[in-house]
């Protein structure tokens, strides 16, 4: 998973401003169920590029990220200077020895945890460096029968992969890990959260906020995923450039086939889940 984070990291950074346009409503969601304001202190797991940080920042709040891949942490402090940023895995590292100060009064993530391969363990290490009755809010994907994020544009580019990639097993470290909200509330509970909710969060996912189609956007993202940087790896050499020019036009041909209101837009399927560390 750290490899693989370490590799995607360009691209999504490259493509950074098409991911947060896209999910803006998940953070928005994420920043008012934690009420972020300031004079807090607040811990972003799986901070990325930064989203959050920079939001949190505005906000008053003091922000500290932590990131496993180098890249991203690096993009994130480029973007939010006043910030600090961690690498390393939250689900070993001393959160309050990598980033000293008060403990931690809010935990966000947006799309940030369901990578570790311990989650329990995860959990409860992030729990250790929250404040008394400190507010962890974080979203994750629900299944991937909900989520033509992970087929739309993707799926054409995977049949022609050799082998093809299998769909992960149920609750393996993933974007759908936390498909299960009764196993999901199960490993927050085992790790000491309390109060713990978990949500549905439907939003949709929109490429077209540039005034175009979103076509193209969609595509960029597509290509940094690791489906999207395999299949360029394997196949643009297989094919030649005319080859991989023109499995990309077969990719937007499909992704044009399934525009709503005249751009890229599908449904997210996502929990909103909130917990709190217990005050004794």
């Amino acid at each position: 998973m750290r490899q693989d984070w370490a590799d995607k990291a360009a691209g999504w950074v490259a493509n950074e401003a098409i991911f947060d346009a896209v999910f803006a409503p998940v953070t928005a969601a994420i920043l008012t169920a934690a009420a972020v304001g300031p004079g807090q202190r607040l811990l972003d797991v799986g901070c990325g590029s930064g989203a959050l940080l920079a939001a949190a920042a505005a906000a008053g709040a003091s922000a500290v990220g932590v990131d496993i891949s180098p890249g991203m942490a690096e993009a994130a402090r480029r973007r939010v200077p006043e910030a600090t940023v961690v690498v390393g895995d939250a689900q070993v590292v001393d959160l309050t020895a990598a980033a000293p100060g008060p403990s931690f009064d809010r935990v966000l993530s947006r799309f940030g945890v369901m990578f570790f391969d311990d989650p329990t363990a995860a959990f409860a290490n992030i729990r250790r460096a929250a404040a008394p009755g400190g507010r962890l809010v974080f979203a994750c994907w629900r299944g991937r029968s909900e989520n033509p994020m992970f087929t739309l544009g993707s799926d054409i580019l995977a049949d022609r992969l050799d082998p093809k990639p299998a769909d992960p097993a149920p609750g393996t470290p993933g974007p759908t890990a936390f498909a299960d909200s009764g196993r999901l509330a199960a490993l927050l509970g085992d790790a000491g959260w309390a109060d713990i909710t978990i949500s549905p969060f439907d939003f949709s996912c929109d490429y077209g906020t540039a005034g175009g189609d979103g076509v193209e956007e969609r595509l960029a993202t597509v290509l940094s995923t690791s489906t999207g940087r395999l299949a360029q790896q394997q196949l643009e050499p297989r094919l030649g450039p005319e080859g991989w020019s023109a499995l990309l036009d077969d990719v937007r041909a499909v992704l044009r086939r399934h525009l709503v209101n005249d751009a890229v837009r599908f449904p997210g399927a996502t929990w909103l889940v909130t917990a709190t560390n217990p005050l004794g």
